[in-house]
C-alpha cells in the first residue's frame, strides 16, 4: 500500500510530513524505554510481512501488519512504522523518501485509533480478546486503504478509480490480518500476558 515518488501533490505531501512529524513527536514521547526492545521486534515484523507478496489477479497485495503493531504499542507505532519504511525506501525502493510522510501516516494514524478502541478488551475473556484483535488487524488495514485513497484522490481527480481499486484489492489481506492479530494476541495472552495490560 505504498504511495510513489511522483504521484502525490505538494500540498499533500507537505499535509503528509507535518502530520506523520506530530505523530512521532507523539510517539517518542509516549514511548516507554524499557519496551524499546519491543519496538524494535514489531518494526522488523512489519518491515518483513509486507515482503510477502501474495498474487491477486493481476496485481498483488502483502500484509501488512499495522493493526497488531498499533494494539501492541500504541502512540509508539508512528516511530516503529516510520523506521521500517524508512528502510523499505533505503533497500527496496518501496514508496520512496518524499512520500515517506505520507505513507507513515497513513498507515500508523488508523493503527493507534485502533489502540484506543480496542486495547482495553484484551485483558478480558479469550472471545473478547479474540475478536478484539479480528477487529484491530482487519479495520487497521482498512484505514491505512481508505487514507491512502484520500491522499490520491486529494492529489488528481484521475487517481480516483486506482484508489477504489487500491481499496477493494485489501479486502481479502484485511480478513488475513485479523486472523492473523487474533491469533498472535492470544498466543502472547498466554506467553507474555503483561503485554497486554493497557496504560495510557
Amino acid at each position: 500500500m505504498h504511495i510513489s515518488e511522483g504521484v502525490l501533490s505538494p500540498a499533500v505531501l507537505g499535509a503528509g510530513a507535518a502530520l506523520a512529524v506530530a505523530g512521532l513527536a507523539m510517539g517518542l514521547r509516549k514511548l516507554d524505554y524499557d519496551r524499546l526492545m519491543t519496538v524494535a521486534i514489531l518494526a522488523a515484523t512489519f518491515f518483513v510481512g509486507s515482503l510477502i507478496h501474495v498474487p491477486i489477479g493481476p496485481s498483488s497485495a502483502h500484509l501488512i501488519l499495522n493493526g497488531l503493531v498499533g494494539i501492541l504499542l500504541g502512540w509508539a507505532a508512528f516511530p516503529a512504522i516510520f523506521v521500517a519504511l524508512l528502510l523499505q525506501a533505503v533497500l527496496f525502493q518501496y514508496g520512496g523518501f518524499t512520500v515517506i510522510g505520507v505513507n507513515t501516516f497513513n498507515m500508523a494514524f488508523p493503527a493507534v485509533i485502533c489502540w484506543y478502541l480496542f486495547r482495553p478488551l484484551l485483558t478480558r475473556s479469550p472471545a473478547l480478546r479474540a475478536a478484539a484483535g479480528f477487529a484491530c488487524g482487519a479495520l487497521a488495514v482498512a484505514g491505512a486503504g481508505f487514507l491512502t485513497a484520500v491522499s490520491l484522490g486529494l492529489s488528481s481527480e484521475g487517481f480516483a478509480s486506482a484508489a477504489k481499486i487500491i481499496f477493494m484489492a485489501h479486502i481479502p489481506v484485511m480478513i488475513a490480518e485479523g486472523v492473523i492479530t487474533a491469533l498472535t494476541l492470544s498466543f502472547i495472552a498466554r506467553v507474555r500476558p503483561e503485554m497486554l495490560e493497557f496504560s495510557r
